[in-house]
C-alpha cells in the first residue's frame, strides 16, 4: 500500500484516472481540474506548478486520488483510511508536499488527517455538496429572464466574479482565458431585469456525466429579488442540455440562504467538505 506522487498530469490521469472517474459526484473538483489542466496547460490555475498522487492499496488496485494547484490546498478524493493515514506521514517526507499549508477533503478524511498531521490547524470553510434530484422552477418567479453570456460581456463578468472571490476569500487572480472558455461552450447565464444583468450562473464543462453550476454571483444592491434563484435554475437547464446527467453544485455551510435557495429548487446534500489549514 503505497501513495506515489507526480508532477506529471498525463501519468496520474493513466493511473487515477479510472479510479477517480468512477464516482463523478464525489469527484467532481478533481475531475473538472484535470480538465482544466489538460485543456489549459499546467499554469491554468496560476503560475506554480501543480501535482498529483494516487492510493495503490494492498490488492495492487489504485483506489483514490489527490492534486493540487499552488496555492490552493491540497485537494483529495474520496480516500480509504488507511490512506488518509499514510498521507499524514508524507506530508513531512515527501517534496512534492513540502509546500502544502492545508487540504480540502470529505469532512472525517479531513479530520482525520488533521489530527495525524502533527502541527496546529484552523478549519477555514465548511462546504456542502449538493446534486440535482429534479429541478423545481422558482415559486414565485423573478422579475426578467435568463440569457446566454458573450463575449461582449467580458468586462462585466471579470467585475462580478473579481468581487466574488473577494466575498468568498478565493485565492488566485480572476483568469480571463477560463472566463472566455466557459463563454465558448454557453457555460455563463446572465438574469436580466429590464434588459440590465442583475445575476450571473456559471456551470463547468461536463466531465464523464457531471457538471456543476459555480460561481453563482448577484450584486449586493440586486440581492433579495429572487435572480439568483432564477438565474441557478437556467444555468441548471443549461447544463442538462450539454450533455450533463448529474448537475452539481457546492455551498458554503456559513451562507444559509443559498442552500435555502438550492434546496428550494430541487437540489439534494451528498456530503460535506473542509479545508483545513495550518493555524
Amino acid at each position: 500500500m503505497t501513495w506515489t506522487f507526480t508532477s506529471d498530469l498525463a501519468a496520474y490521469l493513466a493511473a487515477a484516472g479510472p479510479a477517480v472517474a468512477a464516482r463523478p459526484v464525489s469527484h467532481s473538483i478533481l475531475l473538472t481540474t484535470a480538465d482544466t489542466l489538460r485543456r489549459g496547460g499546467p499554469h491554468a490555475y496560476g503560475p506554480a506548478d501543480p501535482f498529483f498522487g494516487w492510493w495503490t492499496g494492498a490488492d495492487g488496485a489504485v483506489s483514490g486520488g489527490l492534486l493540487c494547484t499552488p496555492p490552493h490546498p491540497l485537494l483529495l478524493g474520496a480516500l480509504p483510511a488507511e490512506a488518509v493515514r499514510a498521507l499524514a506521514a508524507a506530508l513531512d517526507t515527501e517534496p512534492l508536499l513540502a509546500g502544502v499549508h492545508g487540504f480540502n477533503a470529505r469532512r472525517p478524511d479531513a479530520q482525520a488527517l488533521a489530527e495525524a498531521w502533527g502541527q496546529p490547524t484552523r478549519v477555514a470553510e465548511e462546504n456542502r455538496l449538493y446534486r440535482l434530484a429534479g429541478l423545481v422552477a422558482p415559486d414565485p418567479a423573478p422579475a426578467g429572464r435568463a440569457r446566454l453570456a458573450a463575449e461582449g460581456d467580458l468586462p462585466l463578468l471579470l467585475e462580478w466574479i473579481a468581487a466574488f472571490h473577494e466575498e468568498a476569500g478565493v485565492v488566485g487572480p480572476v483568469s480571463e482565458a477560463r472566463l472566455r472558455d466557459r463563454i465558448s461552450y454557453g457555460g455563463i447565464r446572465l438574469w436580466e431585469h429590464a434588459g440590465i444583468p442583475v445575476s450571473l450562473a456559471s456551470f463547468s464543462r461536463p466531465v464523464g456525466s457531471a457538471a456543476r453550476i459555480g460561481p453563482v454571483y448577484t450584486p449586493p444592491a440586486e440581492r433579495g429579488r429572487g435572480y439568483a434563484a432564477g438565474v441557478t435554475h437556467a444555468a441548471s437547464e443549461a447544463a442538462y442540455a450539454a450533455g450533463a446527467s448529474e448537475v452539481l453544485l457546492f455551498t458554503d455551510l456559513a451562507n444559509p440562504t443559498s442552500n435555502g435557495i438550492y434546496l428550494r429548487l430541487g437540489y439534494t446534500p451528498v456530503e460535506d467538505r473542509v479545508e483545513v489549514v495550518a493555524a
